[in-house]
């Protein structure tokens, strides 16, 4: 069934039909240039198909990383009543507190790679509804919160990684991603920050009779939002938009901020085209989703924290193959002999 109303989520539907395609005159440019750097063709690796993506997306012959930003958007979940999580929801507000005091590893990541970090608090007074009887959020609420997410793109940043805080979040996140994708909950759940095996079968029975409850609209990627989500996730999908419009690349987090890149590429596979995705967190739905996308992760630690850390930590990477390449010298600026044809 289509949408309630119909007009907020066109505002979206919209947004995403116009959004602009990457830029292959700035592409070749990289390539040209990778060319005549000093090193073997190749011998950078994926490095050197990074650089290919900045260029691609911001448009410039010689990307850069000068102003990268970590957003974590944060939101409270009704379906926490449910038993779905380890930790009660007003650790959400306590985190949130804790980000702006400097004492999450968000913080320290930030520090260390000088990344700039911005947190956005999602109404967390009032957690969207109880899933599993009623739609998360109103068409207007969802639309609105995504228009909201939209202002991570404002201050001229040139790398946008964004990342969440919400505590049973990835709850919403295996519901998103089993009404996308199909399967079982079982396919999609996971421990989450915790849980024991009745938590778990908490946790499934929850994903399982949301996904009943909401079945007659989950044909449109944008009804699974604004039934199954979460503000934060709403707010996730609206910032990857804004940045594609404004020629920021962005870096995805974990389990959570992925499902909200899934929605908007089940509207439009090419929507995501300017994402790359940070890490595969221990979360066994990250790992089926991002197949699921045929998405490569740039890294797998082993972490399941969230708060933008495995997206953070790959922009360090990001940024420096921007670097390298645009520093490097070439063959004859640097006097070094270049390799002999072999072809005869």
């Amino acid at each position: 069934m289509r949408p309630e109303s119909g007009l907020p989520f066109d505002d979206i539907r919209n947004l995403i039909a116009t959004m602009p395609g990457p830029d292959g005159a700035a592409v070749e440019a990289v390539r040209l240039r990778d060319a005549l750097l000093t090193k073997p063709p190749g011998s950078l690796g994926r490095l050197e198909r990074i650089v290919e993506w900045l260029a691609a997306w911001q448009a410039k012959p010689q990307p850069s990383v000068d102003r990268p930003l970590v957003a974590i958007f944060a939101g409270n979940h009704g379906v926490v009543a449910r038993g779905v999580s380890a930790f009660p929801p007003e650790v959400t507000r306590q985190m949130v507190d804790n980000f702006a005091a400097g004492g999450a590893a968000i913080n320290q990541i930030c520090l260390t790679l000088d990344l700039g970090l911005k947190v956005f608090d999602l109404a967390l007074d009032h957690p969207t509804a109880d899933i599993t009887i009623e739609p998360a959020m109103d068409e207007v609420t969802c639309a609105g919160t995504m228009a909201f997410g939209m202002e991570a793109t404002a201050g001229g940043h040139d790398l946008l990684c964004i990342g969440e805080m919400g505590i049973g979040n990835t709850t919403i996140a295996a519901a998103i991603c089993n009404a996308l994708f199909g399967g079982t909950a079982d396919d999609w759940v996971g421990p989450g920050t915790g849980l024991d095996e009745p938590g778990l079968a908490r946790k499934r029975a929850v994903v399982a009779t949301a996904l009943t409850c909401h079945a007659d609209w989950l044909g449109d990627p944008l009804e699974v939002l604004r039934r199954l989500g979460g503000r934060e996730i709403a707010a996730m999908a609206g910032a990857i938009v804004a940045a594609r419009h404004g020629r920021i690349p962005v870096v995805v987090d974990g389990f959570v901020a992925t499902s909200a890149a899934a929605i908007l590429h089940a509207l439009d596979a090419s929507s995501v085209d300017h994402c790359l995705f940070g890490h595969v967190s221990a979360e066994p739905g990250h790992t089926r989703v991002l197949a699921a996308m045929d998405k490569e992760p740039m890294l797998d630690l082993g972490m399941r924290l969230g708060e933008g850390t495995g997206a953070a930590l790959a922009a360090g990477i990001v940024r420096s193959a921007a670097t390298v390449h645009r520093g490097m010298a070439t063959f004859d600026q640097a006097g070094v002999s270049e390799a002999d044809d072999q072809s005869e």
